[in-house]
């Protein structure tokens, strides 16, 4: 798993450049957020299994579909793979915000799985759905704990979105 730091430092030797001022830039915002990346991802380790009960709730409540004879959530089964799915994303995405980097995202969640939910006949959309809500529960109650801007949890989520629908959401 690539950090900013290492992902930048590969960037700067794969061109056989020196860092420079936009190198520093990108250092300096990576170490000064550090404190609050920490913050948001204890916030989600504090309260993983409260976000996933809620987004699934909501989820189910936006999409009743899902729940219904045919839906891809119909069964006991296939209920807990939803769930466990989105237990699976929220742990991703507190990863690629201790990291400031979403690559860890695509290395170990995104490599093949819109292919695979395709050919299990998974759909994409309230996947993206229920990831967008995670985000918004990740982000009030990162608010809550003292955090005035809390815009930086967008980037994981919102790539997990844009990477699985392969549209900007």
């Amino acid at each position: 798993m690539r950090d900013k730091v290492t992902s930048l430092i590969r960037n700067y030797d794969g061109t056989g450049r020196y860092f420079d001022r936009d190198a520093f830039d990108t250092l300096k915002s990576y170490f000064t957020s550090g404190t609050a990346r920490i913050a948001a991802a204890n916030v989600i380790n504090a309260n993983a299994a409260n976000i996933v009960k809620q987004a699934s709730n909501q989820l189910f409540d936006t999409v009743p579909e899902l729940l219904r004879p045919g839906g891809y959530a119909y069964t006991t089964r296939r209920y807990s793979a939803c769930v466990r799915d989105m237990d699976y994303y929220l742990r991703y995405a507190s990863y690629a915000l201790i990291a400031g980097n979403n690559d860890v995202l695509d290395e170990r969640v995104l490599q093949g799985l819109r292919e695979t939910y395709n050919s299990l006949g998974v759909p994409i959309g309230p996947t993206v759905v229920g990831i967008q809500i995670m985000k918004d529960l990740v982000k009030s109650m990162v608010a809550d704990s003292g955090l005035e801007d809390t815009s930086f949890v967008d980037a994981p989520f919102d790539h997990l979105s844009a990477k699985l629908s392969d549209i900007s959401v």
